[in-house]
């Protein structure tokens, strides 16, 4: 039997992929934004991606037996129903399993399917290599690349993750959507707390709360922490605020992105009481667990005084 797009695509979804796509391995459409960017230096500490550039500007570099890349979405989202605006807050994919282990669990299924159908070289990634995975997923078919540079999805979304497959197998690619529904809104551009778009479809990471709480090692300036709002690990505003998830987001099918509670309650001092131990117990299969205990010490420190300075600072125009 020889293997189409669409059996693919068929087992994806059984594997609970919410979309999936193929396209080839042509280089890459953005590798002169991706140099100025890396020169201006808005990746900030994050130099893996200097030392990868130039496989994310050419895919057919990171495996030369692939010649398509099977790109799949992974929805992690659900309804919040317990928020308190006056505890930190997590990212939505912070509170469950990690999605390297979730979602790679079964891209991984995905790929022996494909070996099992004559595929010699079927090598996955999330989030794990030096792999363009928005522009893949755009070329795919799969969405446009937003303002917010998050890839968006018509009747979806942006709350999902993006995983992909190098293969050798001459699949058919899919056609890009080649149109941006962005418009003239920015809503997530004004939305964020520390400016850290320079411009539409620009994000400065060095800016940025994500950034910040979970790739970035030093003290964070005190301008920029000023601004959290709360946020303790990543941050959601960008995807909250835009008008395609406020209209088409779904809950997600997969059980391990479920919410665990690991934070309900937690007073201020819930990371400065645990020792190493305890935090690996605890969060050693969570995002969390990337930038160990002393940042999230820092963080949950930083997310409650900007907290603070936040009701300060109503308290005062309410006067």
């Amino acid at each position: 039997m020889t293997l189409t797009a669409g059996d693919v695509k068929a087992r994806a979804a059984e594997l609970g992929f919410v979309a999936c796509g193929i396209t080839d391995l042509a280089p890459s459409i953005r590798a002169p934004a991706l140099t100025r960017w890396l020169e201006k230096g808005y990746g900030g500490n994050m130099r893996y991606l200097n030392r990868q550039a130039k496989k994310r500007k050419d895919p057919r570099l990171i495996d030369r037996d692939a010649t398509r890349t099977v790109v799949i979405l992974d929805n992690y989202y659900y309804q919040e129903t317990e928020v308190d605006p006056d505890s930190p807050r997590t990212a939505r994919y912070s509170r469950s399993t990690d999605y390297h282990i979730s979602t790679y669990s079964r891209i991984n299924q995905l790929a022996e399917f494909l070996v099992d159908h004559g595929a010699r070289t079927a090598r996955p990634y999330v989030d794990t290599g030096p792999v363009p995975e928005r522009e893949l997923a755009e070329r795919a078919g799969l969405g446009w690349i937003g303002k917010n540079t998050m890839l968006i999805r018509p009747g979806l979304g942006s709350w999902f993750v993006i995983g992909s497959i190098f293969t050798d197998l001459p699949l058919e690619i899919d056609q890009p959507l080649n149109t941006d529904h962005c418009g003239s809104c920015t809503k997530c551009l004004d939305a964020c707390p520390t400016s850290a778009f320079i411009e539409p479809y620009v994000l400065d990471a060095t800016r940025c709360i994500s950034y910040l709480t979970i790739e970035y090692k030093s003290e964070i300036p005190a301008e920029l922490a000023g601004q959290f709002g709360g946020w303790a690990f990543g941050c959601d505003i960008c995807n909250e605020v835009c008008p395609w998830n406020l209209r088409f987001a779904a809950e997600s099918t997969v059980p391990e992105f479920r919410p665990r509670g690991d934070l309900r309650e937690a007073g201020e001092d819930f990371f400065e009481r645990m020792t190493e131990v305890e935090f690996q117990a605890k969060f050693a299969d969570t995002p969390l667990a990337r930038p160990g205990l002393a940042r999230m010490r820092r963080n949950w420190r930083l997310a409650w005084a900007s907290l603070r300075g936040a009701q300060r600072r109503a308290a005062t125009e309410r006067q």
